[in-house]
């Protein structure tokens, strides 16, 4: 069996690689509007979770987002405790590369975040976006609380069906509870304001869909 259908697979606690108690060193605060990257944040910021492929391309479609107050990149979804990029890479962690998008709920709705989640990648890939395979570009919500867990199911069975009728798959997407966010390395935070040039891998299916707020 390859190497890539190894990592294409999800493995068992027991299998996972061992991690580290303490935290890897990352950036403080927004390489590009200055906010902090961690919490605690100001009243009344609440907190999204996200996984949609290549983490580089990912945060900084919700960077760009109005009413979004910082952005971070990191693991979330896996085994090992405080995994380094490389270890994530081996598909040995379990983890998924996720977007933490801190938001201002009164200038931008989580409903709105889903919708660009949604259309900002292909959901029906399974353990893969495009190009890039393994378990760590699965598609995922994380959600924080009933009211995100509700929105991001009703937002599934609304793009479901227009993806099918689009030639698509069925969706692959994993809604879950949010787990433990481990931030990325320093080099990966806003990524692509640092290398404007640099890999993205963020494709799309075109389905466009005016989601209810």
């Amino acid at each position: 069996m390859g190497f890539n259908v190894i990592k294409s697979l999800m493995l068992s606690r027991e299998h996972a690689l061992p991690g580290r108690v303490e935290p890897i060193q990352t950036s403080a605060y927004h390489f590009v509007n200055g906010h902090p990257l961690a919490p605690p944040f100001p009243e009344p910021i609440q907190v999204a979770l996200f996984g949609l492929g290549c983490f580089w391309g990912a945060e900084r479609r919700f960077w760009q987002q109005s009413g979004v107050f910082s952005t971070a990149v990191g693991y979330a979804g896996g085994f090992t405790p405080n995994p380094h990029y490389e270890e994530v890479c081996t598909g040995m962690t379990g983890h998924n590369e996720v977007v933490q998008v801190a938001f201002d709920p009164q200038e931008v709705s989580y409903t709105e975040l889903l919708k660009v989640f949604w259309e900002s990648h292909d959901p029906t890939q399974g353990m893969r976006q495009g190009n890039d395979r393994g378990t760590q570009y699965r598609s995922g919500i994380y959600v924080y609380g009933d009211e995100q867990r509700l929105l991001a199911e009703q937002s599934r069975e609304i793009y479901g069906p227009m993806l099918l009728i689009a030639g698509y798959g069925a969706i692959t997407t994993e809604i879950q509870n949010a787990p433990i966010f481990y931030f990325a390395e320093a080099y990966h935070q806003q990524y692509l304001a640092k290398n404007p040039e640099g890999y993205c891998g963020m494709g799309g299916t075109g389905i466009i869909c005016p989601l209810r707020q």
